[in-house]
């Protein structure tokens, strides 16, 4: 009897009930009807119970931290970076949406907020150039999928928590995936700049900024700080990488040492080569992207916990906003609290409901009944993957990919585990397919944000951004049967086996 809690739950989305009650009442009634009242009571205290953990503070946190830097002003200026970088290419606003795209899934991790946030600048832009609305809304949406996949992303932190895998090992194993996304987006703009005579954008938007002298001092030593920073880690890892013993404390600094200079040298002979301006829109950048290098940063080198890490994202935020930029003022505070609250509460009721529902999922023992299906259609983990990959696709056409990890991880992990499939390879298989859902018709949730920011029907829209959700796949079954793509970096650096 239990067993038809997923149909009836499908059945509730399709009459329009809010996902929230959809996931509650369909096991509630059955369970009332199956005569198991007692149960009903586990069913609806699971949905405190499932809200209640310390790994899912760090949502509400991301969540505040995007809210700030949104409304310090760091949108704009991670648009402008882009420009500057991409805008001399024929098609340069898509290119420009999509590198933005890139940049702020460090500092949000959110396909809506990106959608939102980006949208309402650079559709417009990209209208006013010659670009048609649909088109700009499409590049938009499709863009927007990068938020979750690269860190940190709220949809891995939900699948950590299900599943008992590691968050940071989930952080690291999106990084490629998330980049080969935008470089597959930025080659089908490419195709199409040629076809339509997609028009070049101006590299400077902004001629002549200045800059204070508080930031300005705090990008010249950070930006330095930085890659000096990344080349000792690269230079570790190479060690590592031919059998040669970790460094000592004192030899890392030395190496760290070395490489301030040499990169401060470097810097300073690179200046003759580029304007002022593009100079002030790169430096304008650092403080900003400052946000995922702190978050990954910390969490790597076992400083704190990723929720820690997003309390810190957040601390970032307010002292940059208020004593860097000046450009957060305190009567705005209870503005920013409040979407920050909508949005983390929205995401937190459906993480509480998904558990309350994974409780049925346990007592109808539809994951022992689903893992003898799947395993009758064939041995062979290859056309299984293959499959599964098409049932996620199509869930995640009608079911947000938080509640779909929820109540389909325990069922599906499992059963490719049990196959050799490393757990978190499957995570960032399941991950970015749910996530690219986000923007597949029919109920693509940044379909209809982008509709809402342009003014453009969703029917266009998806029609639209079919070439680009072509390169998403194409990615999707990359990263599948080449687990060293996602897999490489957790491995290099001791996150995975």
């Amino acid at each position: 009897m239990l067993i038809w809690f997923l149909p009836v739950f499908l059945l509730f989305l399709m009459i329009g009930l809010p996902v929230f009650f959809g996931l509650l009442a369909a096991p509630g009634i059955l369970l009332w009807m199956n005569g198991q009242e007692r149960d009903i009571t586990l069913l609806y205290r699971n949905v405190y119970n499932g809200m209640d953990s310390f790994p899912l503070m760090a949502i509400p946190f991301f969540m505040l931290a995007g809210e700030l830097m949104n409304k310090g002003g760091i949108t704009m200026r991670l648009v402008e970076f882009s420009q500057a970088l991409m805008g001399h290419l024929r098609g340069g606003l898509a290119h420009v949406n999509i590198l933005s795209s890139m940049l702020f899934a460090g500092l949000s991790g959110s396909a809506v907020a990106d959608t939102s946030a980006l949208g309402s600048m650079l559709i417009p832009a990209m209208e006013k150039q010659g670009y048609t609305r649909k088109f700009a809304a499409a590049v938009t949406a499709a863009s927007s999928v990068i938020g979750p996949i690269i860190p940190p992303s709220g949809i891995m932190i939900i699948y950590a928590y299900v599943m008992g895998e590691s968050v940071a090992a989930l952080f690291l194993a999106g990084i490629v995936p998330g980049v080969m996304v935008g470089i597959g987006l930025m080659l089908v703009v490419r195709v199409m700049a040629d076809k339509y005579d997609l028009p070049k954008a101006q590299r400077i938007v902004n001629p002549g900024q200045a800059m204070a002298p508080v930031e300005y001092w705090f990008s010249f030593v950070v930006l330095r700080i930085n890659l000096a920073g990344l080349a000792t880690a690269c230079a570790g890892i190479a060690a590592r990488g031919l059998g040669i013993a970790d460094y000592s404390t004192a030899m890392t600094l030395l190496l760290f040492a070395v490489f301030l200079v040499l990169v401060h040298a470097l810097l300073m002979s690179l200046r003759g080569a580029v304007s002022s301006d593009f100079r002030m829109v790169c430096k304008k950048a650092v403080a900003p992207l400052q946000t995922p290098i702190i978050i990954l940063g910390g969490i790597l080198l076992g400083v704190f916990t990723p929720t820690e890490a997003a309390a810190v994202a957040v601390a970032y935020a307010l002292i940059i906003g208020f004593f860097v930029l000046h450009s957060l003022k305190p009567a705005e505070l209870p503005g920013v609290l409040n979407r920050a609250g909508i949005t983390s509460a929205v995401v937190l009721l459906l993480v509480g409901a998904a558990m309350a529902f994974k409780t049925v999922v346990s007592l109808s023992h539809a994951p022992e009944l689903m893992a003898g299906f799947v395993l009758s259609l064939s041995d062979n983990p290859l056309i299984l993957l293959f499959l599964i990959n098409l049932l996620l696709f199509i869930v995640g056409m009608f079911l947000d990919a938080g509640p779909a990890i929820i109540i389909l991880g325990p069922i599906l992990g499992p059963i490719f585990i049990s196959m050799g499939v490393d757990p978190i390879h499957f995570a960032i298989i399941m991950s970015v397919n749910l996530t690219i859902g986000l923007a597949t018709p029919p109920m693509g949730l940044v379909l209809f944000v982008a509709a809402s920011v342009s003014g453009e029907r969703v029917e266009t829209i998806a029609k639209a951004i079919l070439p680009f959700l072509a390169v998403e796949v194409a990615v999707i079954f990359l990263i599948t049967y080449i687990p060293a793509l996602s897999m490489t970096i957790p491995r290099l650096t001791g996150f995975a086996n």
